[in-house]
């Protein structure tokens, strides 16, 4: 069968199960959701949660084949929960695990030879990079992993679709009785909003600290109520791939140029007024796009309500300097994130399901007045690609990518028109992560493309001196410069399922010949 975007999808997917073709971005069948009930236990007066080691926890658990285990990813590319819980789990003999986390970076190359012998066998993430993303193309995982966004996450949690049996939260900080903050101790990450729904849905839920305090902990982020057992071991991760300094605005003439350009068409809509929102990246261009929309807001004498997302010190600066009430925070990117988010109250709090899950009473996202996105690839319908590289290799995922798309007034993507010699508007993308009904302008260093759904868009930018084209114009400009590549050739095996947020199939991927 095909979905809306006429890419050619089985019916059923072993491991995987029935195929719920994606209809397009606001296709809500019905609005009344069924969240799964949950199955939880009472600790009595006097009983202890702390146990000595993660093979003790992984027994009283009752820890098994076949199970489920999550993990959430501030901690990213210093995350050492990850590899330490299943390196146990695979010397107790456990195999046909699924991983469940919300993201997976580098460090975590030891699951690829789990992979290859069984104990890992499913992988769901919003994220994926490194030598785990590359295994998985190679087509190393028994079954498909599933790629999700940082709101479908949280949804096919709570639906029930996603069921974990244990979740393993690294806590940088947490008390005898299971009370979690990110903001104390060594390994501090700031905010924990990826691990909220793992906390608050799996069956058995184990905090694992390197930073155990004497209760209670304070501030809570995570509840005593949520948690089965508390694990002490030395580290939890390597602070230095969890932030590293202050991310920084780009240097490069040509995403200066673009961040310029951007901020012109954000201009020209007429978004920039009192009672703004706004989210970007932590990338150059992006933070480049928020120096200049600054200087607008500055030169207007604009408050924004709130700006939101994956938190830099850049923005911490923007609410400092009065440029908005309110940050909404899922996860800090740098100390000063960090430290903004402990001190601050303006500076709030945001589990991932607020942020973006469709299928609750109103995500943050849907609040969201300007998006600045990325892309790897797009084609003439502006269709996105952020999943796999030029090379059909998984190299990324979603995130908050099609969630914020979906929900910002204006979803502005910036990128070089060619990277890499390669072209990035094509007639056909290799995986498409988010649909492009949902993007509004494609910005350029050697043009700008508003999608033609956005025709009061046109009209506006109709009076500027931007260099507004059509998409089809854009590629031909991308291909005078590179040539047509030529298309990669794939094995039919499906290596990853592509989920939209609501959990329908926008694509798959498959395995690279």
């Amino acid at each position: 069968m095909k979905n809306i975007l006429g890419r050619n999808l089985p019916d059923i997917i072993e491991g995987y199960g029935k195929v719920k073709p994606f209809r397009g971005a606001f296709d809500f069948e019905h609005r009344a959701f069924i969240k799964k009930a949950v199955k939880t236990t009472a600790v009595a007066p006097g009983e202890s949660k702390l146990l000595s080691s993660i093979r003790e926890v992984l027994e009283k658990a009752g820890a098994k084949n076949g199970m489920t285990f999550s993990f959430h990813h501030h901690l990213r590319n210093g995350d050492y929960v990850l590899n330490m819980v299943v390196k146990e789990a695979a010397e107790m003999g456990l195999k046909d695990l699924t991983i469940a986390a919300s993201s997976i970076f580098p460090i975590h190359a030891p699951l690829v030879e789990y992979m290859k012998s069984g104990v890992v066998t499913k992988i769901y993430a919003n994220y994926m990079s490194g030598e785990v993303a590359e295994a998985v193309s190679k087509g190393y995982l028994k079954y498909p992993a599933v790629m999700q966004s940082h709101g479908g996450r949280p949804r096919a949690i709570e639906c029930g679709e996603l069921k974990i049996d244990i979740a393993f939260i690294a806590a940088p900080t947490a008390d005898n009785y299971g009370n979690i903050n990110g903001v104390y101790g060594k390994s501090a990450c700031g905010t924990l909003g990826y691990a909220i729904s793992d906390a608050e849905y799996a069956d058995v839920v184990v905090a694992i600290t390197d930073n155990l305090v004497p209760y209670p902990a304070c501030p809570i982020e995570i509840s005593q109520i949520y948690v089965d057992y508390i694990v002490p071991v030395e580290e939890i991760g390597n602070p230095a791939g969890i932030v590293s300094g202050t991310t920084r605005i780009t240097k490069d003439p040509v995403g200066l140029k673009i961040a310029h350009m951007a901020a012109g068409v954000i201009e020209a809509s007429g978004l920039i007024e009192d009672g703004m929102s706004f989210q970007t990246g932590a990338g150059g261009t992006s933070l480049a796009v928020a120096s200049e929309l600054k200087e607008l807001m500055l030169k207007k004498q604009v408050t924004g309500s709130f700006a939101a997302g994956g938190i830099t010190g850049y923005m911490v600066e923007m609410l400092e300097e009065g440029l908005f009430n309110s940050i909404f925070d899922v996860q800090c990117f740098d100390l000063k994130a960090v430290e903004s988010y402990r001190d601050n109250k303006k500076h709030q709090f945001m589990s991932a399901s607020m942020y973006g899950n469709p299928h609750n009473k109103g995500a943050v996202v849907n609040n969201l007045d300007v998006m600045i996105l990325g892309a790897t690839e797009i084609d003439t319908n502006f269709n996105v690609n952020v999943t796999t590289g030029s090379d059909g290799v998984i190299m990324g995922g979603s995130g908050g990518h099609n969630d914020t798309a979906a929900g910002a007034k204006l979803a502005i993507v910036v990128t070089n028109l060619v990277k890499a010699r390669l072209p990035i508007i094509k007639d056909q993308i290799t995986t498409i992560t988010t649909p492009g009904e949902t993007i509004d302008v494609i910005v350029t260093e050697r043009g700008i493309a508003v999608n033609p759904l956005r025709q009061d868009l046109i009209e506006k930018l109709k009076n500027t001196s931007l260099p507004i084209m059509t998409i089809e114009e854009l590629k031909e400009k991308a291909e005078a410069l590179t040539g047509k590549p030529e298309a990669i050739e794939f094995d039919e095996h499906i290596v990853a399922v592509v989920e939209y947020r609501d959990g329908t199939v926008i694509d798959v991927a498959k395995k690279v010949k």
